[in-house]
């Protein structure tokens, strides 16, 4: 009788393990998978420059404003890529911040989930923060330069321009998304995804003077999948 109840009490163990090793992982861990997207551009890169007569002491004589920056391999810098039907994912654990340095918002484009962030002043002169919104309220603030950093909230999902009205070369951009399946492309024009579920969906790729571009992926489990999305003038 012991025998038989040891042998019951093994199989039942062995099941449960089995149970547990296949049971599926949440999408923030295993069951998830990556998209690395690779965004370009044909054309040659967009670049103005302006005179500059104030604060010339931290903004320079001139400024330089890159509204198309592309690299030697066509690679599209400051493209907001993202998945907007993925459902589910934790926030994003870093805070974001936007620094107004050398009198240019640092970096260019930045992104983030609803909620706070940072804006910092780096230069010790006036700064002034306007933002242009629809769905959250505008912001149209003085940060002189014993403020170093003001907190403020975006509630709702939209592409953001964020200005100066004290210089006004000065121009961002603040993307809130939807959910934290988004990356900004560096200067080789890459982002990278991870944790996506694994499912079908449309990769959207976003850039403040080309546009928007999308691609259709399927992410699989545990593996990385390459998306290459060429932007339009």
């Amino acid at each position: 009788m012991r025998k038989v109840i040891g042998v019951l009490l093994a199989i039942a163990l062995v099941t449960g393990v089995a149970l547990v090793a296949n049971r599926p992982g949440p999408a923030g861990a295993q069951g998830g998978g990556t998209i690395e997207a690779t965004v370009t551009y044909a054309g040659a890169p967009v670049v103005e420059k302006l005179k500059v007569n104030k604060d010339t002491e931290k903004c320079g004589t001139e400024a330089t404003i890159e509204k198309v920056v592309v690299s030697a391999n066509k690679g599209l810098a400051n493209a907001v890529v993202s998945v907007p039907g993925a459902k589910g994912g934790a926030p994003k654990a870093v805070k974001t911040t936007v620094d107004q340095h050398g009198c240019k918002f640092v970096p260019h484009v930045s992104a983030m989930m609803p909620g706070e962030m940072d804006l910092k002043n780096s230069d010790d002169i006036l700064h002034n923060i306007h933002t242009y919104s629809t769905a959250n309220p505008s912001i149209n603030k003085a940060q002189p330069k014993f403020k170093k950093v003001m907190a403020e909230k975006f509630e709702k999902p939209e592409m953001i321009k964020l200005t100066c009205d004290v210089h006004s070369w000065m121009l961002g951009w603040v993307a809130v998304m939807p959910n934290p399946f988004f990356g900004v492309t560096g200067a080789d024009g890459t982002a990278k995804i991870e944790n996506v579920p694994p499912g079908k969906y449309t990769v959207e790729a976003w850039h403040e003077t080309l546009g928007k571009q999308t691609k259709e992926v399927e992410v699989k489990a545990g593996q990385a999948t390459k998306v290459a999305i060429e932007m339009k003038k």
